[in-house]
């Protein structure tokens, strides 16, 4: 086992301490750390068991000062209280961790510019090589545009524009998926119980099922609005299921579509038999509900990864992508939906 050595007077091993007890030049050990390529496998795996046996972690500061960057990506998040953004962020964190990023969090309170601009700055102060955006409304879009982004960046969302650089579900693709699925079971009157209209994605999934609905020549109503929360799916479950002027609902997420399953079970209806639901997200819980809910899975664990290569690529400027990648959702049929009676 290699001998742990100090560097005197108690103070921490710095580079050159380490390059020197592995007997490998400060520029190897560089690379190593900054996985680079070039490297002969046997004196990478030297080194790196030098740096195992003298449990000795770089100082981020001096990293930066050796290789122009800080291995610290901004993360920007708003609305981190709801599944969805929450589950992104953290899937970010985990990616960005996988690849010897540090992640610098920071919660957007409001979603404008002066607080985007205070938000980016206090990023770029702290030296991150490039800023991670989880910011679901339009109005935190529309600030994006106007602010002077100095790093590389990279937004969750569908874009509102072309070139808008992304990684993000084509969410109106999952609402087709969902209305579609009840299309084929035999449903012609589906009820949309929509999110809150500042949202994107709420926007996007709308778009999904009158897209889908007018492919197949169906009428539409419109859409109830919610905020996201299983009380306000309750609440427009008690107004709108005593009508029975549809059959079928597909709820924009899947606390909502919990709502409309509480408020029918007080309504005497039976999901499915009475009405079908489905939901979008796959919650964890969704599969516990009563029925198991259908609903659109998002693979946030994979959007994460690739929100992270891509933005890592932009940082060390080894490919050209394209602006924005989507990710198709995948529909996940459970006991909520049935052929209607």
């Amino acid at each position: 086992m290699t001998d742990k050595v100090d560097s005197g007077a108690g103070k921490p091993l710095s580079i050159r301490d380490v390059a020197r007890i592995a007997g490998v030049s400060r520029q190897t050990v560089s690379r190593v750390l900054n996985g680079e390529r070039y490297i002969k496998p046997s004196t990478e795996e030297h080194v790196k068991k030098v740096i195992e046996e003298l449990a000795w972690r770089p100082n981020s500061a001096a990293r930066a000062l050796a290789t122009s960057r800080s291995k610290a990506i901004g993360l920007l998040v708003s609305a981190r209280s709801h599944y969805g953004p929450f589950s992104a962020a953290a899937a970010v964190d985990e990616a960005a961790r996988a690849r010897g990023y540090a992640i610098v969090s920071a919660t957007l309170a409001h979603e404008d510019e002066a607080s985007l601009t205070d938000a980016l700055d206090a990023f770029l102060a702290q030296g991150v090589d490039g800023v991670v955006l989880i910011a679901p409304q339009q109005r935190a879009h529309e600030a994006l545009r106007k602010v002077s982004i100095r790093v590389p960046f990279i937004s969750l969302q569908w874009p509102d524009t072309p070139g808008d650089r992304a990684v993000a579900f084509d969410q109106r693709e999952g609402a087709r998926l969902a209305v579609r699925h009840l299309i084929d079971l035999g449903h012609t009157r589906i009820m949309h119980v929509a999110g809150p209209q500042d949202w994107n994605e709420a926007e996007e999934r709308m778009r999904g099922y009158l897209e889908e609905m007018s492919l197949h020549d169906l009428p539409t109503a419109p859409p109830a609005l919610g905020d996201w929360t299983a009380d306000t799916g309750y609440d427009l479950g008690m107004k709108l299921l005593g009508t029975k002027e549809f059959t079928a609902v597909f709820a924009s997420n899947d606390q909502m579509a919990l709502g409309l399953m509480h408020a029918a079970a007080d309504l005497a209806l039976a999901v499915p038999h009475d009405l079908s639901i489905v939901g979008f997200d796959d919650i964890p819980e969704a599969k516990h509900f009563a029925p198991p809910l259908t609903t659109v899975r998002q693979d946030f664990a994979q959007l994460g990864v690739s929100a992270i290569e891509r933005l890592i690529a932009d940082i060390e400027g080894d490919v050209e992508s394209p602006s924005t990648q989507s990710t198709a959702p995948e529909l996940i049929i459970r006991a909520s939906t049935a052929a209607p009676r």
